[in-house]
């Protein structure tokens, strides 16, 4: 997981945490790599969610082992609820912040993360005004989705925050957030059909 504070996850040395300061600059370098090589916002996203696509197919095995589990999830809310709680607690550190149903859309769902590690720190230049840093890690959701046979279509969004909606005492010194990360995952047709046919 990553450091929140800029040290370590609960302030230990354990060699399976990463510097918050480290992931920052390497994250920052990913991005401006692929910035040189895109011609559009559109295809620096892509390539952001392409980057994390493979990182997601090995972050499920990685859970997996660790997890000891046996079983292997074949419902489409459990597999969610593992995406938002195990998978983030071992990127992040903690469990996503909320797992919503889309009201209008069935085949669609809402992961949101109040604190997104990858725009936290990331200014967006004016010509980039519509990139969503927060690119990379739709690309790992959809890798540990296709990984675990959910084929799903994952877009990451940045969402202005309603008054009252979300409040945490500034410890960073920094401007506190006006937006939240939402990760909208639209499921295959497959998919829904699948988990459809196991309700009966």
């Amino acid at each position: 997981p990553l450091g929140r504070s800029g040290g370590r996850v609960g302030g230990s040395s354990d060699a399976t945490s990463v510097s918050l300061s480290a992931f920052a600059y390497v994250y920052s370098e990913l991005v401006q790599y692929h910035q040189g090589r895109a011609a559009s916002v559109s295809e620096l996203e892509r390539r952001l969610e392409s980057a994390g696509y493979g990182v997601g197919l090995k972050v499920l095995e990685l859970v997996a082992y660790r997890s000891k589990e046996t079983k292997r999830e074949t419902r489409l809310m459990s597999m969610l609820q593992f995406v938002s709680s195990s998978v983030w607690k071992s990127l992040f550190g903690k469990a996503a912040d909320s797992l919503e149903r889309s009201i209008d859309h069935a085949d669609e769902f809402m992961i949101v993360d109040y604190e997104p590690i990858t725009s936290t720190f990331v200014s967006v230049p004016q010509d980039l005004g519509q990139l969503s840093a927060d690119a990379y890690v739709s690309g790992i959701i959809a890798g540990v989705l296709d990984g675990a046979g959910f084929s799903a279509r994952v877009t990451a969004h940045s969402v202005d925050l309603e008054d009252g909606e979300y409040s945490k005492p500034n410890t960073t010194g920094m401007p506190p957030r006006k937006d939240k990360a939402v990760f909208l995952v639209k499921f295959s047709p497959e998919v829904l059909s699948r988990d459809a046919a196991l309700d009966r």
